[in-house]
């Protein structure tokens, strides 16, 4: 069939590199090869035991029809309660609409608020999806570079050097995918007195990290920072990163006001509503938080630590520790320089090097143009300790060669 009946918006979309190259490790892996995955993007653990057991109680119970487009009261008033307990917000049952994942709820909020020309603020990097999302909805994404040098964090300056009449939205990710940056409360409060003046932008705040925590730091987000600004955030969380259920496919919106509505008629009109069992095993999952997602961050700790470790002093690799999320986002622009210096790499590009790693060494990773961030690479370490040793032996042994 002719790709000319496409709509011209499908045309510029492109499958996540994520993806790509998760297939590419998978079929490497099918015809015999040793292959280490630093490019996964989900926790490595089993559903826990009681979530999975809620789920089969559900069923045997006959919770298998249609529920509320936006969910069952008992999910949302789970949620209300988790967000209230947890992040000291407050909402109605009324204003949580659970969706099929939190990629979901962030389509539903983008299409829901997003026109043709309107702008959308993402600081780079960016999970992969935000960009295509919003050009889907016919928005134009305004990006903000904020490498290593500045911690992977937005500046209060750069953000305010952007806004105008045509911005929308800004979206902030914290626990970040990919860098593993989470702001602070003093960084907030700054970025809050800047949305100030403009009234009309809404701000996504995607927490889907949130529990995977390998610092410290506390998890905030701009409503805990700014209450007055609380009507203006739309919070968005769900079960797949914390408690291992990426496949269960919960997520949710959370927003003051009228706006669920939108979000509300968008789902009705789309994927109408969720599968009934996973949405009571998402019950036990945020009712029994505290103990479920303890032993899992204590490992990603554990791993997180022995990534760093393995990776200092290697040439041409520059990074930072994550402070959340289960990943690490390297510098690699003067490893890539070098390999193409002696004849390595055909470009000098990450993923020309993505691809080297994983034709030659057999290792898969994500490189940092998929974030909107060339010259980077994202590292896994949702894997074991063994894997992360062999899959840091094979990038060093790539980074020495010449």
């Amino acid at each position: 069939m002719s790709k000319s009946i496409l709509t011209k918006r499908l045309s510029g979309i492109q499958p996540p590199a994520t993806l790509t190259l998760s297939t590419k490790a998978a079929q490497l892996k099918s015809q015999g090869r040793q292959i280490v995955n630093m490019a996964v993007g989900e926790p490595d653990f089993d559903t826990p035991q009681r979530i999975r057991a809620a789920a089969i109680e559900a069923m045997n119970n006959g919770q298998t029809r249609y529920t509320p487009t936006p969910g069952t009261l008992a999910l949302r008033q789970a949620i209300v309660a988790k967000l209230k307990r947890e992040n000291g917000l407050s909402y109605t049952p009324e204003q949580i609409v659970v969706s099929s994942g939190a990629k979901q709820a962030l389509n539903n909020v983008l299409s829901a608020i997003v026109e043709d020309g309107d702008e959308v603020i993402i600081p780079t990097p960016y999970w992969v999806s935000y960009a295509d999302m919003v050009a889907f909805c016919g928005g134009v994404v305004v990006p903000i570079e904020c490498p290593i040098e500045q911690s992977y964090r937005l500046k209060p300056e750069q953000l305010r050097a952007k806004l105008g009449p045509r911005v929308k939205a800004i979206m902030l990710n914290s626990p970040s995918n990919p860098s593993g940056a989470m702001y602070s409360l003093e960084e907030l409060v700054a970025i809050g007195d800047v949305i100030r003046e403009f009234p009309n932008v809404i701000v996504i705040s995607d927490d889907i990290y949130e529990h995977v925590l390998v610092s410290d730091k506390p998890m905030l987000n701009l409503a805990n920072a700014c209450p007055d600004l609380a009507d203006r955030v739309v919070v968005v969380n769900g079960v797949s990163k914390a408690y291992a259920m990426t496949g269960w496919r919960i997520g949710y919106s959370a927003s003051l006001g009228d706006l669920h509505t939108s979000f509300e008629l968008v789902q009705a009109q789309t994927t109408g509503p969720i599968n009934a069992i996973a949405q009571a095993a998402a019950i036990e999952a945020l009712n029994h938080s505290a103990e479920l997602v303890a032993p899992m961050a204590s490992a990603y700790r554990e791993r997180h630590t022995a990534m760093c470790a393995a990776l200092k002093g290697v040439r041409g690799i520059d990074f930072i520790p994550s402070e959340g999320s289960f990943y690490l986002f390297v510098k690699v622009e003067e490893a890539i320089e070098h390999l193409f210096k002696f004849g390595l790499l055909k470009e000098k590009t990450d993923m020309a090097l993505s691809h080297l790693l994983l034709d030659q060494e057999g290792l898969a990773v994500v490189p940092g143009s998929a974030f909107g961030s060339p010259g980077y690479l994202r590292l896994s370490f949702a894997a074991s300790l063994e894997e992360i040793e062999e899959a840091c032996v094979r990038l060093k042994r790539i980074c020495q060669l010449q």
